[in-house]
């Protein structure tokens, strides 16, 4: 096994490869004057099996291109098999054509993947699973779920706790949470008139004194967020925390989430945590090194994944 990393998420990587007791792969990734990327190889990779950790997160387009650069420097170095461990599958959120003449962009993203010479691929709650049918190579969405659900248990009371969707689209992730702490499940129903905005219209399930813990996949402005935490307060909420797996936070989205009546909010570390989500006052970062590196260990020993989450 060999791992390799561009230059989106080192830190995540070099905790993946301390959990696997492996060191990172030898690889330069680097720009001309031109900004054209350039990615050299400096070690022996014939008949490995070798993993790229890289996030597509902000730039994207830089870090995408960085991945399948080194996807295909990986195969004219005759590597065995190539594993593209994408910790945050940017482009996930368009999966579908939202309206006339516009793109299916997850699914040019996979295909760009495939073609570059991967052959699977592995990424964290994905934005939308069907995704995972976008490739004609094996896929592995891993859920966050249990990482979250051991989290809770540590740092909350479960005794007064809800479960609480911020929109229609994850209750199914809403549920198997509340499922795994044992809570009660309410969702907030919202309308979104524009991309990056929300309004929230109403709240489903009665959340009066209770603790409501919000869950999502993605939070990027933070807009979604912050509004149904002042909806939940608002009817009588005890208290409102957030975990989200992807903390995209664009723009001004920390000062948001500083500002805002969020006790906590909790993220993964699959997209590299700025010094601005570090040091706000509200926000806590959990790793997901210890489940990718397993993931990544049940791979290349030919062992079940799906059995992590059992």
């Amino acid at each position: 096994m060999k791992l390799f990393v561009g230059n989106s998420n080192r830190q995540l990587a070099e905790a993946i490869a301390k959990y696997l007791e492996k060191p990172l792969g030898l690889a330069t990734v680097r720009r001309f004057a031109d900004q054209e990327i350039f990615v050299e190889i400096q070690e022996n990779v014939r008949g490995e099996d070798c993993f790229v950790i890289q996030s597509t997160s902000y730039p994207a387009n830089d870090h995408l291109m960085e991945l399948l650069i080194m996807i295909d420097a990986l195969r004219r170095s005759s590597a065995k098999r190539i594993t593209a461990v994408l910790p945050y599958f940017g482009y996930a959120r368009q999966d579908r054509k939202a309206g006339g003449r516009t793109p299916i962009s997850a699914k040019l993203v996979a295909n760009l993947i495939t073609e570059a010479g991967a052959d699977r691929v592995m990424t964290l709650d994905l934005h939308a699973g069907q995704i995972q049918g976008f490739f004609d190579i094996p896929t592995d969405n891993l859920f966050s779920v249990p990482l979250m659900a051991r989290d809770i248990k540590e740092h909350q009371d479960l005794s007064n706790t809800m479960v609480v969707s911020p929109d229609v689209g994850g209750v199914v992730r809403a549920r198997a949470l509340a499922k795994r702490i044992d809570a009660q499940l309410a969702i907030v129903d919202k309308r979104r008139e524009r991309p990056g905005e929300s309004e929230v219209m109403n709240v489903i399930g009665d959340v009066r004194g209770r603790d409501c813990l919000l869950v999502d996949d993605i939070i990027d402005s933070g807009g979604t967020l912050c509004n149904a935490a002042d909806a939940l307060l608002a009817i009588g909420a005890k208290s409102v925390k957030a975990y989200i797996t992807h903390g995209v936070l664009s723009g001004g989205a920390v000062s948001r989430i500083a500002a805002s009546k969020l006790q906590e909010l909790v993220i993964s570390d699959s997209i590299q945590p700025t010094s601005a989500i570090l040091n706000a006052p509200n926000i806590r970062v959990v790793t997901t090194a210890n489940l990718l590196g397993e993931a990544i260990a049940r791979t290349t020993t030919e062992q079940s994944v799906s059995s992590l989450f059992d």
